[in-house]
Protein backbone atom coordinates (compact mmCIF):
# COMPACT_ATOMS: atom_id res chain seq x y z
CA UNK A 1 0.00 0.00 0.00
CA UNK A 2 2.98 2.54 0.13
CA UNK A 3 3.11 2.93 -3.56
CA UNK A 4 -0.38 4.14 -3.44
CA UNK A 5 -1.27 7.92 -3.19
CA UNK A 6 -5.42 8.42 -2.81
CA UNK A 7 -6.03 12.12 -4.72
CA UNK A 8 -9.35 14.24 -3.87
CA UNK A 9 -10.38 15.94 -7.23
CA UNK A 10 -13.96 16.87 -8.67
CA UNK A 11 -14.89 14.51 -11.46
CA UNK A 12 -18.16 13.31 -12.92
CA UNK A 13 -20.26 11.26 -11.00
CA UNK A 14 -23.34 11.28 -12.53
CA UNK A 15 -25.35 11.36 -15.82
CA UNK A 16 -28.66 10.84 -17.16
CA UNK A 17 -30.30 12.28 -20.75
CA UNK A 18 -33.67 12.86 -21.71
CA UNK A 19 -35.31 13.57 -25.25
CA UNK A 20 -38.86 14.96 -24.72
CA UNK A 21 -41.80 15.42 -27.12
CA UNK A 22 -44.93 17.60 -26.03
CA UNK A 23 -48.11 18.54 -27.81
CA UNK A 24 -49.12 22.17 -26.89
CA UNK A 25 -52.55 23.37 -27.79
CA UNK A 26 -52.57 27.05 -28.89
CA UNK A 27 -55.71 29.69 -28.98
CA UNK A 28 -54.97 32.48 -31.33
CA UNK A 29 -57.31 35.57 -30.95
CA UNK A 30 -58.58 35.07 -34.67
CA UNK A 31 -59.84 31.96 -36.21
CA UNK A 32 -56.92 30.72 -38.19
CA UNK A 33 -57.39 29.64 -42.07
CA UNK A 34 -53.66 28.43 -42.72
CA UNK A 35 -50.62 27.61 -40.85
CA UNK A 36 -48.02 29.40 -42.87
CA UNK A 37 -44.83 28.56 -40.12
CA UNK A 38 -44.03 27.56 -36.75
CA UNK A 39 -40.63 28.50 -34.66
CA UNK A 40 -39.10 28.07 -31.20
CA UNK A 41 -37.15 30.59 -29.37
CA UNK A 42 -36.13 32.28 -26.09
CA UNK A 43 -35.68 28.44 -24.43
CA UNK A 44 -33.89 28.95 -21.12
CA UNK A 45 -33.90 26.67 -17.92
CA UNK A 46 -32.43 25.72 -14.78
CA UNK A 47 -31.71 22.63 -12.58
CA UNK A 48 -31.49 21.43 -9.26
CA UNK A 49 -30.77 18.01 -7.91
CA UNK A 50 -33.33 16.23 -5.87
CA UNK A 51 -32.34 12.81 -5.02
CA UNK A 52 -31.46 9.95 -7.52
CA UNK A 53 -32.94 12.86 -10.31
CA UNK A 54 -32.32 16.33 -11.91
CA UNK A 55 -35.34 18.53 -11.59
CA UNK A 56 -35.13 20.80 -14.67
CA UNK A 57 -37.73 23.89 -15.09
CA UNK A 58 -37.62 26.25 -18.43
CA UNK A 59 -39.65 28.08 -21.15
CA UNK A 60 -39.51 28.91 -24.24
CA UNK A 61 -41.57 30.73 -26.59
CA UNK A 62 -43.57 29.30 -29.76
CA UNK A 63 -44.65 31.65 -32.37
CA UNK A 64 -47.35 30.45 -35.14
CA UNK A 65 -47.24 32.54 -38.42
CA UNK A 66 -50.59 31.98 -39.62
CA UNK A 67 -53.58 33.13 -42.09
CA UNK A 68 -56.83 34.69 -40.93
CA UNK A 69 -60.12 35.81 -42.30
CA UNK A 70 -60.15 33.65 -45.23
CA UNK A 71 -56.72 34.25 -46.20
CA UNK A 72 -56.69 37.88 -46.24
CA UNK A 73 -54.58 38.67 -43.96
CA UNK A 74 -51.54 37.34 -41.38
CA UNK A 75 -50.33 37.52 -37.92
CA UNK A 76 -47.90 36.36 -35.98
CA UNK A 77 -49.09 34.40 -32.26
CA UNK A 78 -46.72 34.17 -29.21
CA UNK A 79 -47.29 32.30 -25.90
CA UNK A 80 -44.60 30.80 -23.44
CA UNK A 81 -44.87 27.54 -22.81
CA UNK A 82 -43.59 26.65 -19.25
CA UNK A 83 -42.24 23.38 -18.92
CA UNK A 84 -40.67 20.46 -16.12
CA UNK A 85 -38.46 17.56 -16.70
CA UNK A 86 -37.05 14.83 -14.55
CA UNK A 87 -33.90 13.29 -15.51
CA UNK A 88 -33.07 9.90 -14.22
CA UNK A 89 -29.51 9.73 -12.94
CA UNK A 90 -26.91 6.82 -13.69
CA UNK A 91 -23.96 7.50 -10.88
CA UNK A 92 -20.80 6.46 -11.36
CA UNK A 93 -19.69 7.00 -7.96
CA UNK A 94 -22.52 7.85 -5.32
CA UNK A 95 -20.54 9.15 -1.74
CA UNK A 96 -19.43 11.90 -3.80
CA UNK A 97 -19.79 15.19 -1.91
CA UNK A 98 -19.78 19.09 -3.12
CA UNK A 99 -22.27 18.32 -5.95
CA UNK A 100 -22.69 20.81 -8.76
CA UNK A 101 -25.39 19.91 -11.66
CA UNK A 102 -24.43 21.06 -15.04
CA UNK A 103 -27.37 20.95 -17.78
CA UNK A 104 -26.11 20.72 -21.47
CA UNK A 105 -29.14 21.28 -24.30
CA UNK A 106 -28.58 18.78 -26.79
CA UNK A 107 -31.84 19.67 -28.84
CA UNK A 108 -33.13 23.19 -28.56
CA UNK A 109 -37.01 22.59 -28.15
CA UNK A 110 -37.90 22.94 -32.16
CA UNK A 111 -41.53 22.40 -33.82
CA UNK A 112 -41.65 19.24 -35.48
CA UNK A 113 -45.92 19.59 -36.21
CA UNK A 114 -48.09 22.35 -36.39
CA UNK A 115 -51.69 21.96 -37.20
CA UNK A 116 -55.39 23.54 -36.79
CA UNK A 117 -57.54 21.89 -34.44
CA UNK A 118 -61.10 21.70 -33.07
CA UNK A 119 -63.12 23.08 -35.86
CA UNK A 120 -60.59 25.62 -36.91
CA UNK A 121 -60.08 27.32 -34.01
CA UNK A 122 -56.92 26.38 -31.89
CA UNK A 123 -53.23 25.16 -33.36
CA UNK A 124 -51.72 21.98 -32.09
CA UNK A 125 -47.75 22.48 -32.05
CA UNK A 126 -45.58 19.58 -31.40
CA UNK A 127 -42.27 20.23 -29.75
CA UNK A 128 -38.96 17.95 -29.21
CA UNK A 129 -36.16 18.80 -26.90
CA UNK A 130 -33.42 16.71 -25.80
CA UNK A 131 -31.52 17.52 -22.10
CA UNK A 132 -28.64 16.31 -21.09
CA UNK A 133 -27.78 16.38 -16.88
CA UNK A 134 -23.98 15.94 -15.46
CA UNK A 135 -23.67 15.67 -11.59
CA UNK A 136 -19.86 16.91 -10.80
CA UNK A 137 -18.76 16.24 -7.16
CA UNK A 138 -15.42 15.28 -5.15
CA UNK A 139 -14.45 11.87 -5.40
CA UNK A 140 -11.38 9.83 -4.87
CA UNK A 141 -8.99 8.24 -7.51
CA UNK A 142 -6.04 6.54 -6.59
CA UNK A 143 -2.32 6.17 -7.97
CA UNK A 144 0.65 3.96 -8.33
CA UNK A 145 3.60 5.45 -6.90
CA UNK A 146 7.08 4.36 -8.50
CA UNK A 147 10.22 4.07 -6.06
CA UNK A 148 12.65 5.00 -8.52
CA UNK A 149 13.47 8.28 -10.72
CA UNK A 150 11.55 8.54 -14.17
CA UNK A 151 11.98 10.30 -16.98
CA UNK A 152 9.96 9.29 -20.06
CA UNK A 153 11.48 8.59 -22.99
CA UNK A 154 11.44 11.25 -26.17
CA UNK A 155 12.27 10.12 -29.83
CA UNK A 156 13.68 13.22 -31.07
CA UNK A 157 15.26 13.20 -34.38
CA UNK A 158 18.56 15.44 -35.30
CA UNK A 159 17.16 17.85 -38.01
CA UNK A 160 20.59 19.63 -40.12
CA UNK A 161 21.09 23.40 -41.71
CA UNK A 162 22.82 22.32 -44.58
CA UNK A 163 19.61 22.40 -46.43
CA UNK A 164 19.79 26.54 -46.42
CA UNK A 165 23.25 26.11 -48.18
CA UNK A 166 22.29 24.22 -50.92
CA UNK A 167 19.69 26.34 -52.57
CA UNK A 168 22.00 29.21 -52.40
CA UNK A 169 24.41 27.22 -54.28
CA UNK A 170 21.71 26.06 -56.93
CA UNK A 171 20.47 29.34 -57.43
CA UNK A 172 24.08 30.80 -58.12
CA UNK A 173 24.77 27.68 -60.63
CA UNK A 174 21.88 28.83 -62.79
CA UNK A 175 22.78 32.99 -63.40
CA UNK A 176 26.38 31.76 -64.29
CA UNK A 177 24.41 29.23 -67.18
CA UNK A 178 21.73 32.39 -68.18
CA UNK A 179 24.98 34.80 -68.36
CA UNK A 180 27.45 32.43 -70.31
CA UNK A 181 24.13 31.18 -72.98
CA UNK A 182 24.21 35.41 -73.86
Amino acid sequence: MKHMRQIVTKAVVAKGKKRTESSEILCPPNTPSSILGCWVINHSCQSKKQGRYVEVTGKFDINVWYAHHDHSKTSVFTETIHYKDRIKLHFRDKDSKGEEVHVRVLQQPNCTEAIIIEKGTKFQVTVERELLAEVVGETTICIQVLDQEFEEEWAIEESSSSSSDSSGSSSSSNESDHSSSL
